[in-house]
C-alpha cells in the first residue's frame, strides 16, 4: 500500500510540473525570404533558438556577441539545424559602449537592410560593473541595448515595416525604478529586476516614438527557459539551479516561440508596444504601464550613454 500512495504521489508530482510548464507553439509558417535580422547574444540559449527559427522561415540572420570563437561554432550549428547558408556573426560587446558605437558603425557600412532586431542578450544579477562604470546587469541588459536601437533606428526606418523585439522577464514586478540611483548595485536579484522592468519601459517608450514611421516594438517573455546564465555563479549555485530548472523551466527552443511571434505573426505587428507572454499580449503591473515613467528614463538614458 505504502508503495502505490508513493507512486500515485510521484505520478501526480510529475503531472503538476507537466502542467505548470506547458506553452503555446507558434506554428505560423510565415516566410521572411529577403528580410535581415540582428540578434543580441544570438550565440546560445533563447537567442540561439530565435536565430534558428527565423533562419528556418528564410531570413539573413546575424548573430552578435563578444565571443568570436562561441559566435562560430553557434552559426555552424544554427546553419545545420535551420538548413540555411545565410546565417553571420558579428563581433558586440555590450558592456562597452564604445564597442556599441563601433558595432553599429560597421553594421551600417556592411549591412544595406534590417529588419528585425532583437534585443535578446542580458546578464544575470550580478556584482560587478561594465568599461563605462556602469553595473553590469544594468549597462548590458539596458543601456547597451538602448544605444545599439538608437544607433541603428534610422536604417530600421529606411527598411519599413520593420520589428524591434526586447526580451524582459516576469521578474519586472518585483522592483520599481530609481531614477536617484539608476545604476544600482543592490542585492543582484533587485538589480536585475529593475534591468527587467527598464527592457519594458524602453520598449514602451520606443513604440511611442516611432509611431506612424513604420517600426513596431515588443517586450516579450520568453518565460523560465533552460539557459546557461548560471555560469556567472558559484558551484553550488549551479548545481541547485540545475534541479530547480529541470523542475520548472522549460527549453530554451519553447521560450523563443514568443520571441518569433512578436518577430513573425500579424497580430503582434497591430500591438507595438505591447508585453507578450506565451505568444500572446499579456497584462502589466500598472506601474509598469506609466508612459511619464517611460519617458524620464528614455532621457536619462540618452543622458547615461551621451547620445546627441
Amino acid at each position: 500500500m505504502y508503495l502505490l500512495y508513493t507512486v500515485i504521489a510521484s505520478l501526480s508530482f510529475f503531472l503538476v510540473l507537466k502542467w505548470m510548464k506547458r506553452r503555446r507553439y507558434f506554428t505560423e509558417l510565415k516566410r521572411l525570404d529577403g528580410k535581415t535580422v540582428l540578434i543580441t547574444g544570438g550565440n546560445s540559449g533563447t537567442g540561439k533558438e530565435t536565430a534558428v527559427a527565423l533562419a528556418t522561415r528564410g531570413a539573413r540572420v546575424i548573430i552578435a556577441c563578444r565571443d568570436p570563437e562561441k559566435a562560430e561554432k553557434a552559426v555552424r550549428e544554427i546553419k545545420v539545424q535551420s538548413r540555411s547558408f545565410n546565417v553571420f556573426h558579428m563581433e558586440l560587446d555590450l558592456a562597452n559602449l564604445r564597442s556599441v558605437s563601433e558595432f553599429c558603425k560597421t553594421f551600417l557600412h556592411k549591412e544595406k537592410s534590417l529588419h528585425i532586431l532583437v534585443n535578446n542578450a542580458g546578464m544575470p544579477g550580478i556584482l560587478d560593473w561594465t568599461d563605462d562604470g556602469f553595473s553590469t546587469c544594468f549597462g548590458v541588459n539596458h543601456l547597451g541595448h538602448f544605444l545599439l536601437t538608437n544607433l541603428l533606428l534610422p536604417r530600421l526606418k529606411e527598411c519599413a515595416p520593420s520589428r524591434v523585439i526586447t526580451l524582459t522577464c516576469s521578474s519586472y514586478k518585483y522592483q520599481k525604478l530609481d531614477f536617484q540611483d539608476l545604476n544600482c548595485n543592490l542585492l543582484p536579484f533587485f538589480t536585475y529586476c529593475r534591468s527587467k522592468l527598464a527592457n519594458i519601459y524602453f520598449s514602451q517608450e520606443l513604440a511611442r516614438i516611432t509611431e506612424g514611421k513604420g517600426v513596431t516594438s515588443y517586450a516579450a517573455d520568453p518565460g523560465f527557459v533552460q539557459s546557461g546564465w548560471t555560469c556567472h555563479y558559484s558551484f553550488l549555485f549551479r548545481m541547485v539551479m540545475q534541479v530547480i530548472m529541470w523542475m520548472f523551466s522549460v527549453p530554451c527552443e519553447i521560450g523563443a516561440q514568443t520571441v518569433v511571434y512578436c518577430a513573425v505573426s500579424d497580430e503582434a505587428a497591430k500591438l507595438s508596444g505591447g508585453y507578450f507572454v506565451d505568444c500572446q499580449p499579456a497584462t502589466l503591473r500598472p506601474f509598469a504601464r506609466d508612459a511619464g515613467v517611460a519617458k524620464k528614463l528614455w532621457e536619462a538614458s540618452e543622458r547615461l550613454v551621451k547620445l546627441a
